[in-house]
């Protein structure tokens, strides 16, 4: 998500430049608004219409399970009846609108001047937002369980508007990002532009830091891309061996024995010795385990990797290592 916002900031940044231009002094002075920002406040009113309906659920913890599922709809479409009337209704502006100093203007006026929202356009923008979702939560209970030809071909009809809806909403949006107004479908038949409320000075980009960031997620999803495809435990015995290098080893008993004292794998006590072909033992568990996970397995002492796997030949007794 980080690296789609800090694309799209460095895409549009020089197209949205031409919307900050310094304006009037005069605080009814109409200002426009740039797309991240008009972005920005529809993600803040679904993040609040989120965190005012996970509350109100909390509420019914203590209830019966499902209380709410036949009438989720309908309080769904009361709360947001209840955030219109103290947002849009009341201050011409959404939660997230506020937050960020914007604010709806009456696009259908001829003056540069501000307008305020008409009663009109309030009533329009609360029918297609609540009320349009409602009817789209409910549609499938309407008439899921009517059988008759006229509400199936109603049924249709509302699928069909709503499929025409969602094209609608696609082009609107392909057309808000060429000119930067109309963020929504509704936004644009209602007429109703997002504007700030007061002048705004020129938003500064740090594109050092945008740079920053995007080389270093690049470089963290190489390094996840890349870390699987290493034989680190085939990597650190080849580094050990090159820093303890095992000089001398002699093929004598006197030598297998020695070594015959520990598993070169587990440290202890070797259970039904094993040799690879090099001066050490290991258990007979603990190398065809190593063997059967990684077939390129190399002794962890010496490094040679496992030509032939035999039992260990020399018979040595536990009072013998221990005399040794």
């Amino acid at each position: 998500m980080l690296n789609f916002r800090i694309i799209y900031l460095n895409f549009f940044v020089e197209n949205s430049g031409e919307d900050m231009a310094a304006s009037d002094s005069n605080a009814e002075s109409v200002n426009p608004v740039l797309r991240v920002s008009q972005l920005d406040a529809l993600e803040l009113n679904k993040a609040l219409e989120q965190l005012v309906w996970s509350q109100f659920t909390n509420c019914f913890h203590g209830f019966k399970p499902g209380v709410l599922a036949h009438f989720e709809p309908e309080v769904k479409a009361f709360l947001w009846l209840f955030l219109w009337r103290f947002t849009i209704y009341s201050k011409n502006a959404t939660v997230g609108q506020t937050i960020l100093n914007i604010r709806y203007k009456n696009d259908l006026s001829q003056t540069e001047k501000y307008q305020p929202l008409s009663k009109h356009q309030k009533l329009w923008y609360l029918i297609c937002s609540v009320g349009g979702r409602w009817l789209e939560e409910r549609c499938y209970d309407l008439f899921s369980n009517r059988h008759l030809e006229s509400f199936c071909k109603t049924k249709h009809f509302i699928n069909f508007v709503a499929g025409l809806l969602k094209i609608g909403g696609l082009l609107n949006f392909l057309v808000f990002l060429q000119n930067g107004k109309f963020a929504t479908l509704t936004e644009r038949i209602l007429r109703i532009r997002s504007v700030f409320c007061q002048p705004q000075n020129v938003r500064q980009i740090g594109f050092e830091y945008m740079n920053r960031e995007l080389l270093w997620h690049g470089f963290a999803e190489f390094l996840i891309y890349l870390l699987p495809l290493i034989n680190m435990q085939k990597l650190k015995v080849r580094i050990s061996s090159w820093c303890l290098p095992i000089a001398g080893l002699s093929n004598s008993e006197n030598t297998l024995v020695n070594y015959c004292k520990e598993c070169s794998v587990c440290g202890e006590w070797p259970t039904m010795p094993h040799t690879i072909g090099c001066p050490h033992v290991f258990c007979y568990y603990c190398i065809k385990s190593n063997y059967l996970s990684d077939m390129y397995f190399t002794c962890p002492k010496c490094g040679m990797e496992v030509h032939n796997l035999q039992p260990l030949k020399y018979k040595i007794e536990m009072t013998e290592v221990d005399f040794l």
